[in-house]
């Protein structure tokens, strides 16, 4: 089953929203109501035939008076007890100040909900935790409060063997640059994508980490190959029209470079150009965004620790482009 095409006749009772750099290191977000959300339905991965509404977000936002400076720079909060994650539904993630909402109880099993992966890498590190849990739970949020798609506002960490995978049609795996699939997962993620459901892989960077990514992803699909998404591609343009394929760098990294240039890339000459490529079916479907040499999960996580990082990746770049691969994945 194919749900409504990524277009503009989709894009039904646009709200206005405006947003801005708020005083308080959130975005500062005003709108109005907006249409009723869509029934889902069931096929063989639980997909949703979901209409995403979004309004005109303005993705040249104006920085307003900071009352006060931003939250000091940090990097992502790691667990010392990888169980916390094992029963996720009724685990519920520090916020630190990102609003919170309640999911109507009528409909807590069809709202949209940001599955992150948890998998293994070589050396044992904990790579699947990077931006854990300010990147979910910021886009979550923005989701929630950008689009008229009702979202699950904590997002939820699974293994790819889980039998709940199925429940949910888009997962997130960052960082695989040293990941390494065992047989049951290869077994699993070939089963779910087969099945209509959705990847979406992030923030890797150079020769080495994507000939990694490419040996393992190969393995769940030797016929397949993952090949370059032109800017022509709808994913670009379905709800924001982005001018680029956006490169956005760690919040550390990025910084104004000689003549006007903004250094985007880290690491070696090998990082400069961002990649995004597909993996798709016999019948053309998208199966999985691969985002090489890019980190849009940065610009869900620090979104409100630097205006200016806020307003050059944030913005402009993080944030549209991951509503426009959220939305086209729930409409193919």
């Amino acid at each position: 089953m194919r749900a409504a095409s990524c277009g503009p006749g989709v894009l039904q009772g646009l709200r206005d929203t405006t947003l801005s750099f708020a005083g308080n290191g959130t975005l500062d977000l005003r709108q109005r109501s907006g249409p009723e959300r869509i029934p889902p339905q069931e096929i063989r991965v639980r997909r949703y035939a979901v209409a995403v509404f979004v309004s005109a977000l303005l993705l040249t936002a104006t920085v307003v008076a900071i009352a006060q400076q931003p939250r000091p720079f940090r990097r992502s909060r790691r667990f010392q007890q990888p169980s916390q994650f094992q029963q996720s539904q009724e685990y519920r993630p520090n916020r630190r100040g990102v609003p919170d909402w309640k999911v109507d109880r009528r409909f807590g099993k069809d709202v949209f909900t940001f599955v992150r992966i948890r998998y293994n890498s070589m050396g044992g590190w904990g790579k699947w935790q990077t931006d854990y849990p300010d990147a979910e739970l910021n886009f979550s949020y923005r989701l929630q409060q950008l689009t008229s798609l009702h979202t699950d506002p904590d997002g939820l960490i699974l293994q790819l063997t889980d039998p709940q995978l199925c429940d949910y049609p888009f997962i997130y795996i960052i960082e695989p640059g040293h990941l390494v699939f065992s047989d049951a997962e290869v077994k699993a993620l070939r089963r779910y994508l087969l099945n209509g459901g959705f990847l979406m892989v992030d923030d890797f960077w150079g020769h080495y980490e994507w000939q990694n990514f490419h040996r393992e992803i190969k393995r769940v699909f030797p016929e397949f190959e993952p090949t370059d998404i032109p800017l022509e591609h709808p994913i670009f343009h379905c709800v924001y029209d982005l001018k680029e394929r956006p490169q956005i760098p760690a919040i550390g990294i990025a910084r104004p470079g000689p003549g006007g240039q903004i250094i985007t890339w880290e690491r070696g000459p090998d990082t400069r150009e961002p990649h995004y490529r597909g993996i798709f079916d016999e019948n053309g479907r998208m199966m999985a965004i691969i985002c090489h040499n890019t980190d849009l999960g940065d610009g869900w996580e620090r979104e409100g620790e630097d205006p200016w990082y806020f307003q050059e990746f944030s913005v402009k770049k993080a944030y549209p482009l991951g509503i426009n691969i959220v939305f086209y994945a729930m409409t193919h």
